[in-house]
């Protein structure tokens, strides 16, 4: 933190009306003891009451906040032959990043402790937790409901919470995230009054206020409405990027494109770039007009969000990537699925970034209740197109939609595919997979129904499907 921001931080920390259980005030008295319980405490308060940091301050008086300034500098102390600060980060547990400012505001010395959260366990000092309790300090195993209280904090964090950028004013705000997006999205008038655009994004999660004229964006609204994604450290490459290559191998990249704006913003945009660049399918159904694009957009669209909404966040360096090839799309995104890859069709959604899955809802651009996959499913098989295949991989996911192909030149696992899914779709639908539904998804010819008896039995053997209750009716092993 600069000097203006330190000066800041002060005037809005001297502003409270009184000393909070998230911030304490002292002018000279201190003992490496009682910092390192202050610290814990502190750090388990900020975690109870939802702050994104607390502070001990020096240099002010704890009654009625004056600015007295203190002879206690913490760079100067030494425990051994060790500093404060280095002895103190030797027996908090588990660590965390404190930060120590020392400054001088008009002629007097200052020093702000800024302690995070605990995020993934109650924080101790010593190997014994504290928590604050007006001004007191006493042991958290003494209050048991705050202890449990801060355990369910920790396990319903996420990413999507965090702070993107901190200490920022309205016009900063509004400088970094595309505010008149935001009203045309969730379809709300443009405020008049500035303070307001804020406050209504803060509503959403997007923004949280800190003081009266300080805010910050959280990581849920730099990854929707960032201007530039690039502007944020926590999510800077956590942009999308679509790779178009020439031929059916990476081999020969033609293209590559990187979006810098937030999904929310870039999501539409997004979604013409991609369709604008996939090749048409000229043996398509009758039942179709001719010249129509080699995969149906309702399925880009379904499989394009899910990248983005079911992503792990938290994974750096890596984002979501459509790759398009001649025979076939690839969509990635980081993090392994939370539910197991052959019930995507039929399971429940699960999302680890549920603000942004409800956010997304919200404007349109995924289903409610799940039954995108469905959807894409049933427009797949419109188009004749080979089954999608879903797959699990060490931290990331990926679909492949594949380009039509004929029946004789699908493989094995192409057509076991397809038929299990088909069975699911049929499942879902409340109605069961017959040897006649399974030609009809394929192609076949109604004089071939061996050839789909054969596939509905290696689908069997494969243990995806089973018989139903009545003969010559199929089911998904799992029903």
């Amino acid at each position: 933190m600069n000097q203006e921001q330190l000066e800041k931080l002060l005037k809005n920390l001297v502003s409270l009306s009184e000393e909070t259980e998230t911030v304490e005030f002292k002018e000279n008295n201190f003992s490496k003891e009682n910092i390192g319980k202050r610290i814990s405490a502190l750090s388990n308060s900020a975690n109870l009451h939802d702050k994104k940091c607390a502070y001990i301050a020096f240099g002010i008086q704890d009654k009625n906040h004056n600015i007295v300034g203190t002879n206690f500098l913490p760079s100067k102390e030494k425990i051994g032959n060790n500093q404060l600060e280095f002895w103190l980060s030797q027996h908090i547990s588990p660590r965390i990043d404190f930060r120590i400012y020392e400054f001088s505001y008009k002629d007097k010395n200052i020093v702000i402790f800024k302690i995070p959260p605990a995020i993934s366990q109650p924080i101790k000092f010593n190997n014994i937790a504290y928590i604050r309790i007006g001004s007191a300090t006493p042991k958290l195993s003494d209050y048991p409901d705050k202890e449990r209280k801060i355990w369910n904090n920790i396990n319903k964090k996420n990413f999507e919470k965090g702070i993107a950028k901190e200490n920022l004013n309205i016009k900063e705000v509004l400088s970094l995230l595309d505010y008149s997006k935001y009203f045309s999205l969730t379809k709300q008038e443009i405020p008049s009054e500035i303070n307001q655009f804020v406050e209504k994004m803060a509503q959403h999660g997007l923004a949280k206020k800190v003081f009266n004229d300080s805010y910050d964006i959280t990581n849920l609204g730099a990854v929707l409405f960032a201007k530039n994604l690039n502007d944020f450290s926590t999510i800077k490459r956590k942009s999308i990027r679509i790779v178009l290559y020439n031929g059916n191998t990476r081999a020969n990249r033609v293209k590559e494109h990187e979006e810098p704006l937030g999904y929310a913003i870039a999501f539409e945009s997004l979604l013409n770039y991609i369709n604008d660049k996939l090749p048409h399918n000229d043996e398509i159904s009758k039942s179709l007009r001719k010249e129509v694009k080699m995969y149906p957009e309702v399925a880009i669209r379904e499989f394009v969000a899910n990248a983005l909404i079911h992503q792990d966040l938290s994974i750096s360096g890596a984002g979501p990537m459509v790759e398009i090839f001649d025979n076939r799309i690839e969509i990635t995104n980081t993090g392994e699925p939370l539910i197991d890859t052959d019930r995507f069709i039929d399971h429940p959604p699960r999302s680890r970034n549920e603000d942004l899955a409800s956010f997304m809802r919200q404007i349109g651009v995924c289903e409610e209740g799940g039954t995108g996959v469905d959807r894409a499913l049933i427009s797949i098989a419109l188009y004749q197109l080979p089954a999608p295949s879903f797959e699990k991989y060490d931290n990331f996911t990926k679909v492949t939609l594949y380009a039509h192909k004929d029946l004789k030149k699908m493989t094995l696992d192409d057509k076991v595919r397809a038929c299990f899914q088909h069975c699911v779709l049929k499942y879902v639908e409340k109605s069961r997979m017959t040897n006649a539904t399974l030609r009809e998804r394929l192609g076949i010819g109604d004089k071939n129904y061996p050839t789909a008896s054969a596939i509905i039995k290696a689908t069997i053997k494969k243990d995806l499907i089973k018989e139903s209750e009545k003969a010559k009716e199929y089911i998904p092993i799992w029903a």
